[in-house]
């Protein structure tokens, strides 16, 4: 029997690639970014189905990945592998997410490769989110206790600590590797540093805050960036939420069977 959390990731990673190549039967780019963590093995999963059957041409398309687990994934469903360089602009991009809040702004990086995967987004024309329903909150941090995920210069990670905890963090932590001593180098070779905050009342100011320091090559919050998330509920339904541009209203929800 298939986890009740399992099942949750992989009806929102099919709903979400079924959704947007029924609205794309064409790709303009024909390339495609695959982000990190636990959901997207479902979504990859998904285009490989696909691409052997009603649409034979995802086997043409690229595929980008944003850290050694999502081109692992990409390599092993036999799909095209390729890079920013050979394609600088994407139709799509899917990736998970560590927390989502009613405007759709995220909390990234528990997997360390949110500077690749930020990239990748910005590169994208859409931007899908593929979660479980436990990552969707009202404000970030409401249910992601361990911080900001801050990829760092090596060089820079005490200075960096000092003026985070100087802006208010409760704490700044050099993330530590499993199975590993020392700490976590990302894929570009960097640290990381786990910033918590109390509350995160502006998350768009706290990620501008946070950038003015130097050393601090990118931030795990995600701003206006994600288009449609899909959250995979416990009841086998799927809430789609899609950001409006609208200052009366953040995002548009519906619930898929």
């Amino acid at each position: 029997m298939v986890p009740a959390m399992d099942e949750a990731k992989r009806i929102a990673g099919t709903h979400a690639v079924d959704d947007y190549m029924a609205e794309h039967g064409i790709l303009e780019y024909n390339a495609i970014g695959i982000g990190t963590g636990s959901t997207i093995p479902y979504v990859v999963d998904r285009i490989r189905d696909l691409s052997r059957s009603s649409r034979p041409d995802l086997l043409s398309s690229r595929y980008i990945p944003t850290s050694y687990q999502s081109r692992q994934l990409i390599l092993a469903a036999g799909l095209p592998l390729a890079d920013l360089d050979i394609c600088p602009r994407l139709d799509v991009a899917f990736d998970g997410a560590d927390e989502c809040d009613l405007a759709l702004n995220c909390i990234k990086g528990g997997g360390g490769a949110h500077l690749q995967e930020k990239v990748v987004a910005s590169c994208a024309s859409q931007f899908i989110v593929v979660a479980d329903h436990r990552k969707d909150s009202k404000d970030l941090g409401e249910k992601w206790d361990k911080g900001v995920p801050l990829e760092v210069l090596p060089m820079a990670c005490s200075p960096i600590r000092n003026r985070l905890l100087q802006m208010g963090a409760v704490r700044a932590d050099i993330r530590m590797g499993v199975n590993k001593a020392g700490p976590v180098i990302t894929d570009a070779g960097n640290m990381i540093v786990d910033a918590v905050f109390r509350d995160i009342p502006s998350p768009e100011r706290l990620d501008s805050d946070l950038h003015r320091i130097p050393g601090i090559l990118e931030t795990g919050l995600f701003i206006r960036m994600v288009d449609i998330a899909y959250f995979g509920q416990s009841d086998g339904t799927v809430v789609k939420r899609r950001r409006r541009d609208s200052e009366h209203s953040d995002c548009s929800a519906e619930i898929r069977s």
